[in-house]
């Protein structure tokens, strides 16, 4: 009985790390919005849609990608704006740049200001995830942007120069989505 229960006991030890690292959820907002976002990345022109095929080969798994991407910003953004709302509550001199307002008094919205911490997080972190995916459709503007500069270069050097210059497995096919990436690395910078 006492090996049985130090079996268990040592697959919970082990268990537990592997479950704090667990990637955060997708849930069905997160999938929206990676549609809607895989969509603007993909554009509606033949080159924009070339070079997202080179990227990502489906739009399955373009969403799958950027759904997870979208669980772990939404995760982050949480956790940072809990941090901030803990250390401006802790503040002595919160009210001096907050209308003269304490922390219950300028988030809370109920009558005893109990649910300030809430609201703080709430706020904060739909600001965050806003500056996120502010830098997503950048990023996605970026990416188009890149497809189109690649486009120009093929048709002035002609495809075999093209696909010498960038091409990097042994047919040259992976050219474009090279060119790509490198121009959005280069916007990136």
């Amino acid at each position: 009985m006492k090996k049985i229960t130090l079996a268990v006991g040592l697959v919970a030890a082990l268990a537990l790390p592997a479950l704090a690292t667990a990637k955060p959820p997708v849930d069905q907002a997160n999938m929206q919005a990676a549609h809607a976002q895989c969509k603007t990345e993909r554009g509606k022109t033949k080159i924009t849609r070339e070079a997202f095929k080179a990227k990502y080969d489906s739009m399955s798994r373009c969403v799958r990608q950027n759904a997870a991407e979208e669980a772990a910003e939404e995760a982050a953004a949480q956790k940072n704006a809990a941090k901030e709302c803990k250390a401006e509550a802790a503040d002595p001199g919160f009210a001096a740049g907050h209308e003269n307002k304490t922390f219950a008094e300028f988030y809370g919205t109920n009558g005893n200001g109990k649910n300030a911490h809430g609201k703080c997080v709430s706020t904060k972190a739909k600001e965050k995830k806003a500056e996120m995916d502010a830098e997503d459709a950048e990023a996605a503007e970026d990416f188009k942007n890149a497809a189109k500069t690649c486009a120009g270069e093929r048709r002035s050097m002609g495809t075999t120069v093209f696909a010498e210059q960038y091409g990097k497995n042994a047919n040259d096919r992976n050219a474009f989505g090279k060119c790509v990436s490198e121009h959005t690395a280069d916007d990136a910078d």
